[in-house]
């Protein structure tokens, strides 16, 4: 992964890459000597700063050349993260993941949904990565996906990633997930978004489902029967 981030960092012309790697964390590979031989094989020597521990490194070629105030950076070490969740809180961060969660890429669905979405949409931004963490995923066509939220929580971060450009759609008078509709919303496309917050809201047993289907500019109510899971199943991410 660093020799791909330092194609990366040649080809833009960074001074350095810079990983959240804590001295001693990981026992197997955070070691000092570990971290020295990542350094290594990835050809990054001077060039690779982790912050969180950089006062009990080596100094960077940036901070020697002034570029980075090395008296700004940390000495944490170790496997507590005490430290970590005070500068969480001092920034306003409160919404992160549990410290042994591990990388997102290690987990199966996760690097599956990401690899549709590059494969589909190359141009990625922020908004959907961080989309493809929450929720149901369908990829209904080349040029749109449907995301359902699965809670409360989820419904709210779906809501927050919504793009003015996406559609929204949520069942009547019940239960309902939060349905977003990313790409191009054609009626087979919204029809099938329809269907399925149907077949996710508490509804789901009833013949048909009221839905309020939200575009960029105005604002529907449609009646369709709840999706087949048969269907669901091949398309799901």
């Amino acid at each position: 992964m660093l020799k791909e981030a330092k194609y990366v960092m040649e080809q833009i012309g960074a001074d350095a890459i810079i990983t959240g790697e804590v001295l001693g964390q990981r026992p197997m590979s955070q070691t000092r000597d570990k971290l020295n031989l990542v350094i290594k094989h990835a050809g990054l020597k001077g060039r690779l700063l982790r912050p969180l521990s950089a006062k009990l490194l080596k100094p960077t070629i940036p901070e020697i050349e002034g570029k980075i105030n090395r008296d700004m950076l940390e000495n944490i070490s170790g496997r507590s993260r005490r430290r970590q969740m005070e500068m969480a809180e001092e920034f306003g961060l409160d919404d992160y993941p549990s410290p042994a969660a591990g990388c997102l890429l290690t987990d199966p669905g996760y690097s599956k949904r990401l690899k549709d979405l590059l494969e589909y949409d190359p141009d990625v931004d922020f908004t959907a990565l961080n989309l493809l963490k929450v929720g149901r995923h369908f990829r209904f066509s080349p040029t749109t996906k449907i995301v359902v939220g699965r809670d409360e929580s989820e419904n709210d971060k779906i809501e927050k990633y919504r793009k003015p450009e996406d559609v929204q759609l949520e069942a009547m008078g019940t239960g309902s997930p939060v349905t977003l509709l990313v790409g191009e919303p054609t009626e087979d496309a919204v029809l099938f978004a329809a269907r399925l917050t149907a077949r996710y809201c508490d509804q789901k047993y009833q013949p048909s489902v009221r839905i309020t289907v939200s575009y960029p500019d105005n604002e529907e109510v449609i009646e369709v029967p709840p999706a087949e899971d048969a269907k669901l199943a091949q398309i799901r991410l």
